[in-house]
């Protein structure tokens, strides 16, 4: 049965997406279908189910599960009198956010900061090796700043997180006002007329 009879356009299409982006994302195709296929739906799955709905071999949806397990983004459920295993992605949308940005930096981001401490530790020998040395401490600090502040949002209940990222918009809003007061708007547009005070 093909893969537009399992799943309702709107589904299918939000699956379709994800195998699309995956490798944008570091994944491969499976594992994004396999992914947005238990995000999406209302019970847990077990793999011969993701393997039918979505026309994929018993073998590369368990590889996909696997890996998934490993970024931490499904979790292993049992059902009562069934010996088959289910999975199921987190429910709180912030807390896959969390996870991913977590496992992003471990893979990525740790590495590259280790790499330019030991840089750093160098004695330059030459004036390309202190010009790039600077560089990379510009890279450095710049990278351990944003990770002290991920560690700081890390510890703000999901409500107040929230609340600091819609603050991005206001700020954008207020220094736009102040823009138009002092004439400094866009391609040197002239102050509007404020209306009158009530």
């Amino acid at each position: 049965m093909p893969l537009q009879d399992h799943l309702p356009p709107l589904n299918r299409e939000f699956v379709a997406h994800f195998g699309e982006m995956g490798s944008r994302w570091g994944i491969n195709r499976t594992v994004g279908q396999i992914y947005a296929l238990l995000f999406i739906s209302p019970n847990a799955l077990n793999a011969d189910e993701i393997a039918e709905t979505l026309e994929f071999s018993r073998s590369n949806v368990s590889m996909g599960l696997k890996e998934l397990q490993a970024w931490r983004l499904v979790r292993l459920r049992h059902q009562p009198g069934d010996r088959r295993e289910y999975f199921e992605a987190p429910a709180d949308v912030w807390e896959i956010f969390r996870v991913l940005a977590e496992e992003r930096r471990r893979r990525e981001v740790e590495p590259t900061l280790s790499m330019l401490r030991t840089a750093l530790l160098e004695t330059p020998r030459t004036e390309a090796e202190q010009h790039a040395q600077e560089r990379m401490r510009q890279m450095h600090d710049l990278i351990d700043r944003l990770m002290t502040w991920f560690d700081d949002v890390q510890k703000l209940a999901p409500e107040t997180a929230m609340q600091l990222m819609g603050m991005g918009a206001t700020v954008t809003r207020v220094l736009e006002l102040k823009d138009r007061l002092t004439g400094k708007g866009a391609r040197g547009a002239r102050p509007e007329k404020l209306p009158d005070a009530a």
